[in-house]
């Protein structure tokens, strides 16, 4: 998020505008804690992981009045455009800002479980999986010395693009995700073929939607007969230094959100589809469900059977 901040503000002001930062999200907005995007609080964002500006929720940015506050503190900076970083929650938020108040924004897709529908790519999935390809190096080290099972559990409620994609990038012999049916009766198979053959250990790649790391991680004990330990990453997942990938990413989006406002689109999320970015409605990317994309899952289908 933070190089698409910093993208964001320097484009703008490229273009003739006078760029602000709004500190942790809505409820920055409410309160009132904007400030000018001068290059001092820019400084140091480029390489920072998270989110220098801060983050949050807020359950009252649905109430009009809170709205009406947060619409007050933006007239009286003479701010009349927004960019918005982040998820269908935030997007949703924004729209009824404008169905209000029309104040036209453009958002960036922001989410390491890249499950927002129009969209190939999500700011953060790169650096996330790049932390989860460094914890699962260290963890197959420990793996291969002891000659154990390990499983390995990563963030994804109903999409596991991360579990599926780490696992191929990782060489793990078993991916458990929502998406796919999985028969532990085959995959038992196939990893006791494996250990005949002379594999030393085995490593187990799980999205958290599945409900499934304690129990793979008992079951592979069993089955094969092998020290079986679980590994939950949790939320070293969302730090880390941007990788070059997102950074180079996150100006790309960036530039493209400015050009939407400065041409007069209202209500758009920024879209990067077959390697070209675009835009789609707020209505299209919450009126339609996110789908992995076919060959991926196809691809990951012999993990998990």
């Amino acid at each position: 998020m933070n190089p698409a901040v910093r993208s964001a503000a320097d484009y703008a002001r490229k273009k003739g505008m006078v760029p602000y930062l709004v500190e942790w999200g809505l409820r920055g907005l409410i309160e009132g804690w904007i400030k000018e995007a001068t290059p001092d609080r820019l400084s140091g964002m480029l390489y920072r992981g998270g989110t220098a500006l801060g983050s949050s929720r807020s359950k009252r940015f649905f109430e009009y009045e809170f709205r009406k506050q947060a619409f007050e503190n933006l007239q009286n900076l003479g701010i009349s455009k927004l960019i918005i970083i982040g998820g269908d929650g935030s997007f949703n938020a924004l729209n009824q800002f404008y169905v209000d108040f029309k104040v036209p924004f453009a958002g960036i897709p922001a989410t390491i479980d890249n499950d927002i529908s129009g969209t190939d790519y999500c700011l953060g999935v790169d650096t996330a999986l790049n932390m989860i390809r460094s914890s699962v190096d260290s963890i197959r080290d420990t793996a291969s010395s002891f000659s154990r099972a390990f499983v390995i559990e990563t963030m994804g409620r109903d999409c596991g693009y991360l579990a599926m994609v780490s696992a191929l990038a990782n060489g793990a012999e078993v991916c458990l995700v929502p998406e796919i049916k999985y028969d532990l009766d085959a995959v038992g198979e196939r990893l006791r073929q494996q250990r005949a053959a002379g594999k030393r250990y085995v490593l187990g790649i799980v999205a958290e939607g599945t409900g499934m790391a304690e129990p793979l991680t008992r079951w592979m004990g069993d089955f094969l007969d092998m020290d079986a330990r679980l590994t939950v990453l949790g939320h070293v997942q969302r730090g880390g230094s941007p990788t070059v990938y997102d950074r180079i990413m996150a100006y790309k989006f960036a530039v493209a959100a400015v050009d939407h406002l400065l041409a007069g689109d209202t209500n758009r999320v920024v879209t990067f589809r077959n390697g070209r970015f675009g835009s789609s409605s707020i209505h299209q990317i919450s009126d339609t469900k996110h789908e992995c994309e076919a060959s991926l899952l196809e691809l990951v289908r012999e993990l998990s059977c």
